[in-house]
Order: C-alpha cells, then sequence, then structure tokens
C-alpha cells in the first residue's frame, strides 16, 4: 500500500504526488527542511522543529508558509492516515516555482510545501543504541551556512559514503584541525567526566536533540563544554557519541579505526540516551 504525502494542500498517493521542474528546491537548493520523529504515534519535539524552520526560512529570506498549528496538523494527519506508530516525518519549504534564473523570483511566487511519512518500527530500540557506530574523519567542504538547515546535502551524502567504503558507519566533518560535525548528527566526545561539543556556530547545525541533550546533562548535574575539540582530542576520549532526531543519543566507539575508551557505549551516553527517550516521550505532542 502506497503512503499518503502531502503537496502544497493536497493529501495524495504517492505516485500521484508531483512537483514542477522548475522549482527552485530542484533546480538550486533553495529550500530547507526538518525531520521530526514520531514514537509511539506522537511527534518528538515538534514546537523546537517548528521555531527552527522558521529560522531557517527567515535566513534565506523566505516566511513560513503556514502557521506552527497548521504544520502540526498536518504532521498529525500523516502519521494517521499511514498507521505511522515510529518514524520520521520529513518536511520541505521551497521558494516555489519560477522560470531557472539565479536571482530570487518574485515575493509573491507561491512556495512549495512537501511533506512525507517514513516508518522506522522500533526506532526507539536500535541495536547500534547498544553496539555503538563507528565513523571516520572527512575534510569539511561544506558551504559557510551551516546553521541554515537546507537540502544542500550533497557533501554530507558524499561523506556518508566516503565511510562506507571505509568500513565505518559515518563520519566526522573536521575543519582547521576541529571536528565540526557529523554527516547529519552533532558530534560529542567526553573526557573525565565531562562532555564537549562544538558551540553553536554558523559552523554547524543548532541541533534539536542537541538542545534538549544539553539541557538534560545539565539538570542531571552532568558538566558540558560547548566549544570546539580536535580530532586527537577526540582519540584520547573516554567515550564519544552523537545526536540527532532520528539516531537520538547513538554512541560512537571508534574514530579513524581506533577504539574510544573500552570500545563499547560509555556509561554517560547511555544514560543521557535513556533521559532523552523518557523526557521527550513525556512531552510528545
Amino acid at each position: 500500500m502506497s503512503r499518503t504525502v502531502y503537496v502544497n494542500g493536497d493529501y495524495l498517493p504517492e505516485e500521484e504526488a508531483k512537483i514542477s521542474v522548475f522549482d527552485r528546491g530542484f533546480l538550486f537548493a533553495d529550500a530547507v527542511y526538518e525531520v521530526t520523529s514520531v514514537l509511539g504515534g506522537k511527534l518528538i519535539d515538534f514546537d523546537g522543529h517548528a521555531k527552527r524552520l522558521e529560522r531557517s526560512l527567515g535566513e534565506l529570506g523566505m516566511p513560513m508558509p503556514m502557521s506552527r498549528d497548521a504544520l502540526l496538523q498536518i504532521h498529525r494527519r500523516l502519521a494517521q492516515e499511514n498507521d505511522l506508530e515510529d518514524g520520521l516525518i520529513y518536511l520541505q519549504v521551497t521558494r516555489g516555482a519560477a522560470d531557472r534564473d539565479f536571482a530570487y523570483p518574485a515575493p509573491d511566487t507561491p512556495q512549495s510545501v512537501v511533506l512525507f511519512t517514513q516508518s522506522k518500527p522500533g526506532l526507539a530500540d536500535a541495536p547500534q543504541s547498544r553496539t555503538g557506530i563507528k565513523v571516520v574523519t572527512v575534510p569539511d567542504e561544506r558551504w559557510g551556512r551551516r546553521d541554515i538547515k537546507t537540502v544542500q546535502l550533497l557533501y554530507p551524502s558524499m561523506g556518508k559514503m566516503a565511510a562506507k567504503a571505509r568500513g565505518a558507519d559515518d563520519a566526522w566533518m573536521v575543519e582547521d584541525g576541529a571536528v565540526t560535525e557529523g554527516t547529519s548528527n552533532n558530534a560529542y566526545i567526553v573526557r573525565d567526566g565531562v562532555i564537549v561539543t562544538r558551540h553553536l556556530g554558523t559552523e554547524i547545525l543548532h541541533g534539536i536533540t542537541r538542545a534538549a541533550v544539553l539541557r538534560f546533562a545539565r539538570e542531571a548535574q552532568m558538566r558540558v563544554e560547548e566549544r570546539a575539540f580536535t580530532v586527537e582530542e577526540a582519540l584520547s576520549a573516554d567515550e564519544a557519541f552523537v545526536t540527532s532526531a532520528s539516531a537520538f543519543v547513538m554512541p560512537v566507539v571508534e574514530i579513524d579505526g581506533q577504539r574510544i575508551g573500552t570500545g563499547a557505549p560509555g556509561r554517560v551516553a547511555t544514560r543521557l540516551r535513556e533521559i532523552y527517550l523518557e523526557e521527550s516521550r513525556k512531552v510528545a505532542v
């Protein structure tokens, strides 16, 4: 059975969904996106994703296409129509369709809004959360505004494939000797009980899961440092992990072929995953 997707006001079977070949998301990656997790049929941290969507659009001079409440209702309807218990809902907003030109089209050009679901049964119980993942490092060669969640994802995709070619699960990107982030997640190390993750700026995405995890860590009296860390620091760390909307808190047990800590998921990452899932489920909508 095909999925029901949302395209510009219509709920359609996926095989009937269409976007113009002149859409600027297709031609220029002139678009932003969000991915919201669903656990037990409820949305995790929806408000955070909606706020970041609004910020990303604003940085590109685009308005919100509709109110947050309207977006919430679309998310809920798609989850219901697709019987989505555990999984993800993808949202993309583009500047719309116009004749191909590097200059932006007229401000009144209708935006394109697309949403679809991805079913992932047992999302919160991923086996890798118990074994950890392996990462490799690659140069960070993306554009400079990584704080805007655009659909310009070719280089992260290349990084992911480079990791797979080297027998790893993901890549951490490195700029001027310091780790920025993973291909689709924020990166952390733990040294002497202190959680270290890169400070916010234009170099990394301002992760919604990152914000929640750091808040929970501080509430649990864990020490946190928001600063750049080097690959050398990561290799000598006691443990490492990543966070994202789809992976939650995921331990990292190997970097560039070198075992991190004991080579097994660490105590801090394991506890933060438990706290994040427990607290996020309490306030899911």
